[in-house]
């Protein structure tokens, strides 16, 4: 990865605007053209950038030859792929039987309380989205809270979330710096 790509990869995910360079996106649809797939095209441009805002979809259509109707209909069909600005943290919390069963709302409850949002919001200082998934698949772990689709957080507690929210503040502190 350029030291270029590198460079605006951390400021998306310090939460700043996505701007539209044309070379900058060039090279990362050049970089993940490779796979031969839009989709790995637009994996890669959103792990860059955080989400896919209408600037990015326009410019690879017209570097990948392909009519952004195309693009959107992709965007629109995974849930992968968002086309909305969100936080640096993604907080997903399961809402499969077992995590109900477990006690899941007070949890949900408690999260929206320490972010001061509501499910499906992002936090005002861009710090963290909070979003319920059906099933994260470790109901064994029940209640369970995925960051990022790489942190899972099982046996989740009031307590236990109240922690994991101030480490993510701690977190993002440490970003900035």
């Amino acid at each position: 990865m350029s030291r270029r790509v590198a460079r605006v990869a951390a400021d998306a995910a310090a939460g700043c605007e996505c701007v539209n360079d044309p070379a900058l996106v060039a090279e990362i649809v050049a970089e993940a053209s490779s796979h031969g797939s839009l989709i790995a095209v637009l994996q890669r441009v959103q792990a860059r950038f955080g989400y896919l805002p209408e600037s990015l979809i326009d410019e690879i259509a017209r570097l990948c030859d392909v009519p952004a109707s195309r693009i959107y209909g992709i965007v629109t069909f995974y849930a992968q792929f968002t086309t909305k600005r969100g936080g640096r943290f993604k907080i997903h919390v399961c809402e499969g039987t077992a995590c109900h069963v477990a006690g899941v709302s007070r949890v949900t409850q408690t999260l929206c309380d320490e972010l001061g949002v509501e499910v499906g919001e992002t936090t005002d200082d861009w710090l963290a989205t909070l979003e319920t998934v059906s099933c994260v698949g470790a109901c064994a772990l029940a209640p369970v809270v995925r960051v990022n689709d790489d942190e899972t957080h099982g046996k989740a507690t009031p307590a236990s979330v109240r922690k994991l929210v101030a480490s993510l503040r701690e977190r993002g502190k440490e970003a900035e710096a």
